[in-house]
């Protein structure tokens, strides 16, 4: 039986329907993702990353090949695997507590392990006082905060990150890639993060994934033999960030 948090993938396909044909999005993709590791994916514009996100979710179950999490073949969403898209998508009626709150509609927990969950998360993105507060009093970094902790609320063995910053300008993004880093390393959670952003992919990841279009399949993967927390200045790190960018130059 894997650890907790195993993700495997093994010869994951996808194809559309398209008039007078099928359309491949993707081809043989096969990757294991390890217990608390935490892999980026890179890639061109239409290589399939957001829909390989949409499959380890379980939006979409119409694949080829197998994924499993846990040694169990992902069937339909469940409270194991948390998402955060590029837009927060909190509900602007509900406060803090109750947007993260919802992460915990289909929780089996006790009301108070549920409060005292929602009160722990809130205070690990750092929003400890804003509980009370609505998604139109937050900035856009507080706002993706509460979305990181609505999608950890439950504990799930896997999250899944969808470019969670692309919306942020240049200071708040890279603060926040800061506190996902300082939260991941307290969670001690299986991470994917999908961004177009190869310094993003390179200070967070453990592994790079660079996948190539039409369809999309994984061309390399880049290990990133550095300890965490990171410091954006070690060469080593724009180093790496040059070998990734050097593979997605060659998709050119």
């Amino acid at each position: 039986m894997p650890h907790p948090g195993t993700l495997s993938l093994d010869h994951v396909g996808k194809r559309y329907p398209v008039h007078g044909g099928e359309l491949e999005v993707l081809r043989n993709v096969t990757l294991t993702v390890d217990p608390g590791e935490f892999v980026s994916v890179v890639g061109t514009s239409g290589c399939g990353k957001s829909t390989l996100l949409r499959l380890i979710i379980g939006l979409d179950g119409s694949y080829e090949g197998d994924i499993r999490l846990d040694g169990a073949r992902i069937r339909g969403t469940s409270l194991e695997r948390g998402i955060v898209f590029q837009e927060h998508r909190l509900f602007p009626w509900l406060t803090v507590e109750e947007n993260v709150a919802l992460g915990l509609l289909r929780s089996r927990l006790p009301e108070a392990e549920k409060r005292r969950s929602i009160a722990e998360h809130i205070a690990l993105v750092g929003l400890a006082g804003f509980e009370k507060a609505y998604p139109a009093q937050l900035s856009g970094g507080m706002a993706q905060r509460v979305a990181i902790a609505r999608a950890l609320v439950n504990r799930p063995s896997i999250l899944l990150l969808d470019e969670p910053f692309g919306a942020l300008d240049a200071l708040t993004r890279a603060a926040l890639q800061t506190e996902l880093q300082r939260i991941w390393q307290a969670e001690g959670i299986t991470t994917i993060l999908v961004t177009h952003d190869v310094a993003e992919a390179v200070y967070l990841g453990d592994r790079v994934v660079v996948m190539q279009p039409s369809p999309g399949r994984i061309r390399r993967v880049l290990p990133v033999p550095l300890p965490h927390p990171r410091d954006r200045a070690d060469p080593r790190l724009a180093d790496l960030e040059r070998n990734v960018l050097d593979e997605l130059a060659g998709l050119a």
